[in-house]
């Protein structure tokens, strides 16, 4: 038990929270604009759509979309079931294992992706990338992976490969 009280952050550490907090809140909400707006999707389901895109036969168990998209496994169901309303993934049975279920990305999903892909991508450039030197979107990837490594000990690896990333970007 701590006995000495709470460790209150400094004025430069409040600072810098405040700014990051702002940031963020101003980063995620461009993006979930210009998703809502131009392609009628949160960035939730862009989010899904494109880690199904990215694995072999475009399907996942729904716990490792849960993992891959850092979302609960409730909040990934709801939103594969909204994907599955608009033809944009179909579930189907685990071969392995008959309490799991696959989500699949269709081709009317992957086309989807593809229709939103370009916008979205731009969107986080103009918000994030292009305000940003070199050096500072390294910093960036260093820091990002230092705040994931301490809150999810199994991140770690893929943490130090993100460092490593930043040190050959630097250099």
């Amino acid at each position: 038990m701590n006995t000495s009280g709470p460790r209150w952050l400094t004025a430069e550490e409040q600072a810098a929270w405040r700014a990051f907090l702002g940031a963020c809140q101003e980063l995620f909400g461009a993006v979930e604009a210009q998703l809502q707006h131009e392609e009628g999707m949160p960035h939730t389901y862009y989010e899904i759509l494109v880690r199904l895109s990215e694995t072999p036969g475009r399907a996942l168990r729904m716990s490792q979309l849960a993992e891959a998209s850092a979302s609960s496994k409730s909040r990934v169901s709801h939103a594969v079931a909204r994907l599955e309303e608009r033809g944009w993934v179909r579930r189907k049975d685990c071969p392995t294992d008959r309490r799991g279920q696959i989500a699949e990305l269709t081709a009317d999903g992957y086309a989807a992706l593809s229709a939103a892909a370009p916008g979205h991508v731009e969107q986080v450039r103009r918000s994030l990338f292009d305000v940003l030197t070199p050096e500072q979107v390294s910093q960036l990837a260093a820091i990002s992976a230092a705040i994931l490594a301490a809150g999810d000990p199994k991140r770690r690896a893929e943490c130090e490969d993100a460092e490593a990333l930043a040190d050959v970007a630097v250099d």
